[in-house]
């Protein structure tokens, strides 16, 4: 099967060398739920309606629409449910000469459901990877001639540094060791745009958010053919693999932006508009519809054009790339960027088609923003009478964070420190199922979280427990695991390093034990240990959350399901405390004496004591 994915891609790129029309999606596979098909065809000369022949059997063409722009033809084909897999002629007049494009149908991967696309979900371990930035398994890619950024050097902090595919599939070992389950890679999808001069520094996409074509995974990191084996490796290592999706805009020099559709392909405002960054005025109910519009519609960044997906065509062209990628590479699961961004309306018929197609898949949405009522109404939720019902299932659980962060660096009062922890998780209410959000530390947006507590090991440990034995999907940033710090003053890339060892001639190599200061493995073997903990606790997983409200600095709460209980118990005073558990007795039952699962010591539930910023996580017993 995997040959004849590779040939197919080879397929593709040899029409397009041959100034062929190029046809997305590039091919397609029979039994699929949705039986349209809708082709866009883009050439370089002028596209002609007729004599447009589609002849295999099970497969009619429903109609044929050439665009504003002429070179560019929609063929709306309807799918027998019996088509068998096969290549078929596609025959039209591109600049008045008859050309032929074969496409292919393909037979669908038994494995679905199976050993790939299994869905994410509250039993997984997300770590999140920066391609360019973990480990160069194939230096020969490190430059790609032609391309419009040539330049590969790990001295300028925002130049590209040759991390790729390769080097993530190299790394799988150290992966499964650490107690992972998922990955969740920064973009794949190629960015071919020129570096821009950025405060006296030359800025390139090597994070991945910069799309110019939505069907080549980006060959500095090794292309289609490198993703294709990692993601095979990856399920091949019971893993899973998440990709992530930006549906709002694109690089500037992507092909369709080069040579626009349609006019309303993109968001147009003379004089130019951004985005408001107003969530707020989606749901506020005296909100003007213009604020709306500016914070919907304005560009995310004057750089990188706003998809308009209320054109037809664009949401069809992103819906059917969505599930092409999630066929060919056997997702399971997609973190959505900039989730507020986006046309709504889109974002519930894109998240309905995948998961028409993949019930099972893990769908997750960028929510940056400020309240938990703001986050609930992008995702599924109880909330009545509001402008706007998503089927987002679940969020980047950002208010969390904030409340984890603020109960580990602030004094506990009414509003803050471990209160806000306390509070923001009461809230849960309001959401349709908060197991289905994915809770972090930090990611490649944010000052990393060894920095943000003070490189403080005590407060590590709390938040990498919060982190592992709350409710929903715990992530980790890649590099937290080692220690690695930095705040992202002056830019981004100060959080976005190089993992150290992934690259030849590394000085050291931290994938490794040796290679570790002390401080180093402890906190590896902190996350690893409470990683294989967790994975062997179904009570920790989609188990039940009690929590207690906050005393004298203590947070105490319990997972719990049919057969076992855990009680988690941080103290974030500067006091000693000794805990009476009477007030748990709820919970805690008959319960007479447990297993601090850190230290493997059995403690007594009735002497429970505390130390200053001290964290216990007792298996009942």
């Amino acid at each position: 099967m995997k040959k004849i994915l590779i040939a197919l891609l080879l397929l593709h790129a040899s029409f397009c060398f041959a100034q062929m029309p190029d046809v997305y999606p590039t091919n397609w596979w029979v039994g699929m739920k949705r039986g349209s098909l809708q082709l866009l065809v883009h050439a370089d000369t002028v596209l002609s309606p007729k004599n447009v022949q589609v002849k295999y059997p099970g497969v009619q063409v429903k109609k044929i629409t050439l665009l504003e722009n002429p070179h560019y033809l929609v063929i709306d084909l309807v799918l027998d449910k019996n088509v068998k897999p096969g290549t078929f002629p596609i025959k039209m007049m591109a600049g008045g000469k008859h050309v032929t494009v074969p496409y292919t149908l393909m037979p669908r991967d038994p494995g679905n459901g199976k050993t790939r696309i299994r869905g994410v979900d509250a039993s997984d371990f997300i770590y999140l990877v920066l391609p360019d930035r973990f480990s160069n398994g194939d230096p020969s890619n490190d430059v790609v001639p032609g391309m419009y950024d040539t330049v590969c050097n790990r001295a300028i902090p925002s130049a590209r540094h040759g991390g790729d595919l390769k080097g993530i599939q190299q790394k799988l070992d150290y992966l499964d060791d650490l107690g992972v389950t998922a990955l969740w890679l920064n973009p794949v999808i190629e960015n071919d745009m020129p570096a821009k001069e950025e405060g006296g520094r030359p800025l390139s996409g090597f994070h991945g958010y910069w799309f110019t074509d939505h069907y080549t995974v980006d060959r500095r990191i090794g292309g289609n053919k490198a993703y294709l084996e990692l993601a095979d490796a990856v399920h091949k290592k019971g893993m899973k693999l998440i990709q992530d999706a930006v549906y709002n805009h694109v690089g500037y020099t992507h092909w369709f932006i080069l040579d626009l559709p349609m006019k309303d392909w993109i968001h147009q405002w003379s004089p130019y508009r951004n985005t408001s960054y107003k969530d707020q005025t989606l749901m506020d109910p005296y909100a003007s519809k213009e604020d709306a519009r500016t914070m919907s519609d304005g560009w995310f960044t004057h750089n990188l054009p706003d998809l308009n997906q209320k054109n037809p065509y664009l949401a069809e062209f992103l819906i059917q790339h969505a599930i092409w990628s999630t066929e060919m590479f056997g997702l399971d699961g997609w973190r959505i960027d900039t989730y507020a961004y986006n046309d709504l309306e889109f974002m519930n018929r894109c998240n309905a088609e995948l998961l028409n197609e993949y019930p099972q898949l893990g769908l997750f949405g960028e929510t940056w923003v400020h309240g938990v009522p703001n986050q609930a109404f992008f995702t599924k939720n109880k909330m009545k009478g509001i402008s706007f019902s998503s089927n987002l299932p679940g969020a980047t659980d950002f208010q969390v964070y904030f409340a984890m962060m603020s109960a580990l660096n602030q004094p506990d009062a009414w509003t803050e420190g471990l209160t806000k922890l306390y509070t923001t998780l009461a809230q849960d209410f309001l959401y349709e199922d908060p197991y289905k959000h994915c809770l972090h530390l930090d990611n490649h947006d944010l000052d990393r979280f060894v920095s943000v507590i003070g490189e403080d090991s005590a407060k590590y440990k709390m938040g990498i427990t919060w982190l592992l034995t709350l409710r929903g999907i715990p992530q980790l940033y890649y590099g937290t695991e080692i220690l690695m710090k930095n705040f992202k003053n002056p830019s981004d890339d100060a959080v976005r390093e190089d993992f150290p060892g992934g690259w030849k001639n590394d000085k050291v190599d931290k994938f490794r034990k040796e290679g570790r200061t002390q401080a180093e493995n402890s906190a590896f073997e902190l996350v690893r240990k409470l990683a294989g903990y967790r994975k062997r606790t179904p009570a920790l997983q989609h188990g039940k959350l009690m929590q207690y409200v906050p005393e004298n600095g203590v947070y105490v709460y319990f997972r719990y399901d049919e057969n076992k209980t855990v009680m988690i118990a941080a103290n974030t005073g500067k006091n000693k405390v000794d805990l009476s558990t009477a007030r748990f007795s709820e919970r805690i039952g008959a319960h007479k004496t447990g297993l601090e699962v850190l230290s493997g010591a059995t403690v007594a539930l009735d002497k429970l004591s505390l130390a200053p910023f001290e964290t216990l996580v007792i298996e009942l017993r």
